[in-house]
């Protein structure tokens, strides 16, 4: 039987576009203090997946973007369950530095858009 339709992985992708020579600066500082936060959601389960991708050519200025983060949440309800004020204390005791530092790296993003995508299954053969 299959899952009803809230039940099923829900995927949303994260588009960052980033000033120009910030690409590093923007990736060390989203594996320093984003991803470990994903990644204990991971541990808990609420999220089933986490992806990072960027492309390895130029695009258009107009259509270009840097990382791509594609995160699979368990079900939407779970994608809804945003509060995480208590894991960030637990992950980042030194709260001023993690304040300073995500600041840092909204400041040298130029675009953010996000965007829920539906998961296609292949056709049976």
């Amino acid at each position: 039987m299959q899952p009803a339709a809230h039940e099923k992985p829900y995927a949303v992708e994260y588009y960052y576009k980033v000033k120009w020579s910030c690409q590093n600066e923007f990736l060390t500082l989203f594996r320093k203090n984003h991803l470990p936060l994903l990644m204990k959601q991971v541990e808990t389960g609420r999220i089933a997946s986490v992806g990072i991708v960027a492309p390895r050519f130029h695009m258009p200025e107009e259509a270009r973007w840097d990382y791509r983060v594609t995160i699979v949440f368990k079900d939407v309800a779970s994608s809804m369950q945003g509060d995480s004020a208590e894991l960030l204390k637990q992950l980042y005791p030194d709260q001023d530095t993690f304040k300073r530092e995500e600041q840092r790296r909204f400041d040298i993003v130029l675009a953010h858009w996000d965007l829920p995508i539906s998961i296609i299954e292949p056709e049976d053969r």
